[in-house]
Formats: structure tokens, sequence, C-alpha cells
């Protein structure tokens, strides 16, 4: 393995020489995110990639990350460091079965999260993040049916706060949907000063939401990990309780190096995220391989409902 700081020093230099951006997910591994350019959920990432002024992308995320920038900017090269780096989300739903469900529900609208494949998207009305399914689904008329896929969780937080009757895709996130309120009450017992900060795609997302609405003193609080950066950056408190992929917590260290952060549950690792390594993106930098590109008439379709999430934020 070469050294990390050689590592560092030649991606830079291919970075300037082939004017890329690198763009990071919250999950990704420390080194991967002291890297990159841009770091942020997938809508804030969503966003850069529609706007940034580079020849060449390189996404250290996972597939439907990549396939979303090159949707979005197909004037861009865009590159994923390992094409393996798959997600379980994503997986949960197929064209067949979404076909299938919309055939059972003609008059209604689709939503699906951004966690989704190209061909997915193509299917698609409306796109939505953890950080704006809730305004996606305020922005649908009240008279429309709503299909809402893939991830259960997330879907049955958004009807609880818009209070719309949605049908739900019975889809989840392995990591996500392991942190329970198993881990949940343990913490509250170990750090009863912390505020908790819960991702709308966690099992105990709907049980934390109805103890926050009952004891609101509790300090919990759901948002996407974007939503949760924000949060700690403006908050009085010392120590955070965080229900996510642990890989935020790099992060958050780094931004608010005087606080104090625990994962909900030490084994929310997901495998995707850490397939991508420093010297993957610096072989990605160096020939240029593992290219992602959407086909212009799938990409045309799946644009659609892109920046009709682009436009409601």
């Amino acid at each position: 393995m070469e050294d990390t700081q050689l590592v560092f020093n030649e991606i830079l230099k291919l970075k300037k020489e082939k004017n890329a951006v690198i763009l990071a997910h919250n999950y990704q591994i420390g080194d991967v995110q002291d890297i990159a350019d841009y770091i942020g959920d997938s809508l804030g990432l969503s966003q850069i990639a529609a706007k940034i002024d580079a020849d060449m992308i390189v996404f250290y995320g996972v597939q439907f990350m990549a396939e979303t920038a090159s949707i979005i900017s197909p004037d861009k090269k865009v590159l994923i460091p390992d094409p393996e780096a798959g997600c379980s989300l994503s997986d949960s739903i197929n064209l067949e079965e979404l076909k299938e469900w919309k055939e059972k529900n003609p008059d209604a609208v689709v939503v699906s999260y951004v966690n989704t494949t190209a061909e997915i998207k193509t299917e698609t009305d409306y796109c939505c993040t953890s950080s704006n399914a809730v305004q996606v689904i305020n922005a649908i008329p009240e008279d429309k049916e709503i299909l809402f896929l893939p991830d259960k969780f997330l879907g049955h937080y958004a009807a609880s706060v818009t209070g719309r009757n949605i049908k739900i895709w019975e889809g989840a996130c392995h990591v996500h949907e392991k942190i329970g309120t198993i881990e949940f009450d343990d913490k509250q017992s170990k750090y009863p000063n912390a505020e908790f900060l819960i991702h709308p795609e966690c099992g105990c997302s709907t049980s934390c939401m109805l103890k926050s609405h009952l004891n609101p003193e509790m300090g919990i609080h759901i948002y996407s990990t974007g939503g949760m950066i924000e949060h700690v950056g403006k908050s009085k408190s010392k120590d955070f309780v965080i229900a996510t992929e642990v890989g935020i917590l790099h992060r958050m260290k780094k931004l608010n190096p005087e606080k104090n952060f625990f994962p909900a549950s030490e084994e929310s690792v997901c495998e995707y995220m850490k397939m991508i390594t420093l010297e993957k993106l610096l072989d990605t930098l160096r020939y240029e391989k593992h290219e992602v590109k959407v086909p212009e008439d799938i990409a045309a379709k799946a644009r659609i409902p892109i920046q009709r999430m682009l436009e409601i934020v």
C-alpha cells in the first residue's frame, strides 16, 4: 500500500490535471472524506453535481449516486472507484415489481427515494431524499394517491409528518434497519444529557418520533445526514448520540472538535460505502476507469423526477 500522504499528493495532482472534482458521501471512511472537494448527503451532492464546473466527477459513494450524477450532468465523465459498491436499499425493488405495483394503482403518483436505480427513476414521478421527502409529499395535490418506495421507514416517517395516506414499499437499508429501540434505550441510559439525532431510515424512527412528541424535553431529533451536520453545528449541547451509519461521526468530530459523538449502534457500518479507498480513487483517476454512463434514453426519463426533486428544497 502506498504511503497515505504520497497518495494524497498524487490524487491532488491528477485532479488538477484532469479538471476533476471529488464528491464524497457522509458515510465514507475518514481518509476519503479528507481528500474530497465536497462532502454531503444524497440531496446536497446531487445539487453540487448539477452545477459543478468540471470535466470529470469522481463519486466517492455507491452506484446509484454515480448514476444520478451521470443523469444530471451528461456532459461530464463520471467515475466510481469501485463499481461493485452497491446498495441494499436500491436492490429492494426492481423495474418489473414497480411496473406491476403501478398497474394495480394506475392513478397514483410515484415517489422514489433517490436510493434507486436509473431504471426505477424512469417509472417515477418525483424523486426525494431524506432531506426533502416531506416537502415532496406536500407538493403533491392532496387528492392524489401516492406510492412511496423503496424505504418503508422513510415512507412511514413522511406519512406521519404529512398526515397523507401513502402506500409504502417494504424495502429497507440493511444498516439502518438494525438500529432499533434496544440500542436507543441503552444509549439513553448511558448518555442522559445527550441529544439524539435519528435518521428517518432507521428502524427506530417511528418509535423515536412518538417519544419525541410525548416528551419534547428528551432531545430527540429526526434528520437527514445533512440535517444532522447542520444541527450539531448550531446546538449548544456537548454530547450527541447518532443513529445512522458511523462514517458521519468523522465529519462531525472534524467540524466540532469540542463536542462528543457516540453511535447508537457500533455495528452500523455499510460495507458497500467502505469499499471505496484512497488507492482505488488514485487508480481510477490515473486510468479514468469505471465510468458510469447512463444511456440517454434512460437518462432522459430519469432526469425528470430528479429535476422535480431539486426544485422542491
